[in-house]
C-alpha cells in the first residue's frame, strides 16, 4: 500500500510572496485545488463558467466586486461566488492575503473592465 504525500503547509510562510499579484496552488483536496493569492492590486473582470470559487481572507480585506455590489471580505471571512456570477477582486488597503477554494479543472473567461 503506497502511503500519501502527507505535507505541513506554513501559510505564514506563503504569505511572504511579493508581487502585484501572486496566484500559486498550496493544495489539492479531491478535485479542488486551494489557492492562495496575494493581491496589491486589482485582478480583472471575469467568471467561471464551470465552478463555484470560495474566498477566505488571512491578511488584510478584499473587496470582490460584483455586477451590482461590492462585498468586503475581513480576515477569517468566507464568501462564495456560484459559477457564471461576473465579479473582480481587489484588496481594500495595500495588501490582501486570500486562500480560494475552486475545481482544479476550473475555466476563467476574461472580460473587458467595467
Amino acid at each position: 500500500m503506497d502511503t500519501p504525500n502527507l505535507t505541513i503547509i506554513d501559510i505564514a510562510q506563503t504569505t511572504a510572496i511579493n508581487g502585484t499579484y501572486t496566484n500559486i496552488p498550496i493544495a489539492l483536496v479531491n478535485d479542488h485545488v486551494v489557492r492562495m493569492s496575494v493581491m496589491t492590486e486589482p485582478y480583472f473582470w471575469h467568471f467561471h463558467p464551470d465552478s463555484d470559487e470560495s474566498f477566505l481572507v488571512i491578511e488584510g480585506s478584499v473587496f470582490i466586486d460584483l455586477e451590482d455590489s461590492t462585498i468586503e471580505l475581513l480576515p477569517n471571512q468566507l464568501f462564495t461566488i456560484p459559477k457564471n456570477v461576473k465579479h473582480r477582486t481587489r484588496p481594500n488597503g495595500k495588501r490582501s492575503v486570500n486562500l480560494t477554494f475552486e475545481s482544479a479543472g476550473m475555466t476563467t473567461v476574461r472580460l473587458a473592465d467595467q
